[in-house]
């Protein structure tokens, strides 16, 4: 057997722990089970997901000045 360790939030860590106290399991017990039972529910070979790609950045400028508008703008602030 091989022991790890998890986090949990507080809430349900109390839940969890509550319900394996109903049941007179320990909390390792209640996490097998708990394992198994999401092991048993879900594909073993689930479909992947397309890959996701960040979409080309468009120029929208600003206040929808053009690009050549805005760096007009942005010089005449700096002079």
């Amino acid at each position: 057997m091989t022991k790890t360790q998890i986090q949990l939030p507080e809430d349900l860590y109390r839940e969890v722990k509550e319900f394996a106290r109903q049941r007179e399991w320990s909390l390792a017990e209640t996490f097998r089970r708990g394992v198994e039972e999401l092991l048993r529910q879900y594909p073993e070979n689930p479909t992947p997901r397309a890959e996701w790609k960040l979409p080309e950045p468009q120029f929208r400028g600003y206040r929808q000045m053009s690009e050549a508008e805005l760096k007009r703008h942005a010089q005449e602030d700096f002079d």
